[in-house]
């Protein structure tokens, strides 16, 4: 006779799941508000989303470090609590942006920002297990909320990139469920840490290479839609510019920054195994990458398309960190991703501050660099703040992302890859050309005819934002050593 089983709330360890739970619950109190009172003003849905993501930024540093909770698919060690803290950072000042303008009316619905805190729940989760099963669940819970909003935003653009977004979505979800059941067929197991023993059990067993590199393959497929590698890029300059300006900068961060971390943990299994076909595959989709998104970058007339494709060239950047296997690389990933967060997010921000519906400067394009020409003329400040994100992303001394990509190319030289550092450090050198051609235009060209001051669009929070944007791009240097020191901390405890 089978005895039941006992569980114990004790052994669940619920505490593991606070910070998600504190998510869902905020979303689901916004859809209630909704249901028992219509049309309130969307400052409330905004403050609301803001006091959720504290509470949940509170959960997440309150959480202790290397407990594993329910049925041990919630794993808390340092590498998801960094993971979450950027995660909720970025969304912290993401949400502000709503109260900025009408114009956008997603922001009007309060079933937006109960799709974000679904969002936001759904990336946590991705970061928080190594259970294959709920890393999937958590991507497309992710996934289809940020489908949705992006379709909110009601326009033909808007309804072209949501459905090429979830196209490609899809398919990257059938190949991340291939490659899972790939894994499963070989070891028996959804759990990484039980994946990694009975793979290291038969490594030696002849032809067991081949369903092991598959399923490997498979992954990095999924991997490679959701982070932008280049062949499976295609989808990301017409969705970020079908988007509006700040969930485009939005979605070169979080997403990204969520499946850095499963590449992490899974990708980094087979790296740390010694399996030299894996480490070479990343190494190649990073090269080629951050090569060819800059050469496409070069040749872009919009100004969104190009950090579009810059974020695809980051990326590249920073995957190739993955294959050296080391607590310095790993460290120079979040030390990267949590830099890049405000420049790219402030430079997306200021986009969104220079649109104006009524006024056209291209038949197409919202952005084009000839919008810019001359823009010191008309707003100074506007033009200065834009500038010090450009420096800021090609990497120069001393604004934050130099530091990023100092310690990426440092970590890949002491892992022994120095021809891998000269190919960044390259890499670097041709995205300059394209950051500082939008300087030449703003600071060494003439007004266009009929270009307006920046402002149209500008109001306190937004100034507040991009305030905080500049900040801590400006002013990295006097906090990259302490920032540094806790996040090679946490990622050394986690044990990689």
């Amino acid at each position: 006779m089978l005895q039941p089983i006992s569980v114990s709330l004790a052994s669940l360890n619920l505490v593991t799941l606070s910070p998600m739970l504190v998510a869902i619950v905020g979303a689901l109190v916004i859809l209630i508000i909704d249901l028992l009172k219509k049309d309130l003003h969307k400052s409330l849905y905004v403050t609301l989303a803001i006091l959720v993501l504290f509470v949940d930024f509170g959960a997440t540093l309150s959480l202790g470090i290397n407990e594993r909770g329910f049925f041990d698919v919630m794993l808390v060690d340092g590498i998801s609590v960094i993971s979450q803290l950027l995660i909720l950072i970025a969304s912290m000042l993401f949400i502000p942006l709503a109260l900025t303008s009408k114009r956008f009316h997603e922001y009007s619905y309060p079933e937006f920002f109960a799709l974000f805190l679904f969002m936001v729940a759904g990336f946590q989760f991705m970061v928080a297990s190594d259970n294959l099963i709920l890393i999937f669940v958590g991507l497309e819970t992710a996934s289809l909320a940020l489908y949705t909003m992006i379709a909110m935003h009601n326009t033909r653009g808007a309804h072209e990139a949501a459905i090429k977004y979830f196209t490609l979505g899809a398919m990257a979800a059938g190949f991340f469920v291939m490659g899972a059941a790939a894994i499963y067929a070989v070891t028996g197991a959804v759990e990484l840490y039980d994946v990694a023993k009975v793979l290291q059990a038969r490594m030696a067993e002849p032809g067991i290479m081949i369903p092991i590199v598959g399923g490997a393959l498979l992954m990095m497929v999924a991997i490679g839609f959701k982070v932008s590698l280049i062949p499976f890029h295609l989808w990301t300059p017409d969705v970020y510019e079908g988007a509006s300006a700040p969930m485009a900068g939005y979605m070169s961060i979080v997403p990204k920054v969520t499946m850095m971390v499963v590449a992490m943990r899974l990708l980094g299994l087979y790296v740390d195994m010694g399996v030299e076909a894996v480490r070479w595959m990343i190494i190649a989709l990073a090269v080629v990458t951050m090569t060819l998104s800059n050469i496409m970058a070069l040749v872009q007339e919009d100004v969104k398309r190009m950090l579009a494709y810059s974020s695809i060239s980051h990326a590249g950047f920073v995957m190739a960190a993955l294959a050296l296997d080391t607590t310095k690389a790993y460290s120079s990933i979040f030390l990267y991703y949590g830099l890049f967060l405000f420049t790219n997010l402030g430079a997306f921000t200021m986009l969104w501050i220079t649109r104006h519906k009524k006024q056209t400067y291209h038949h197409r394009f919202h952005h084009p660099y000839e919008k810019f020409a001359g823009l010191i003329h008309i707003s100074p400040v506007g033009a200065v703040i834009m500038g010090i994100f450009m420096l800021s992303l090609t990497g120069v001394p001393p604004f934050s992302l130099f530091w990023g990509k100092l310690y990426v190319i440092s970590a890949t030289v002491d892992a022994g890859y120095l021809w891998l550092a000269v190919v960044m450090a390259l890499n670097s050198a041709i995205a300059a050309y394209y950051y500082l051609k939008l300087i030449v235009y703003m600071f060494l060209k003439e007004p266009a005819e009929g270009i307006e001051a920046i402002g149209g669009n500008k109001s306190l929070p937004l100034v507040v934002i991009v305030g905080i944007s500049v900040a801590v791009t400006t002013l990295t240097i006097f906090i990259v050593q302490p920032l540094l020191s806790y996040i090679t901390y946490m990622v050394s405890v986690s044990g990689y």
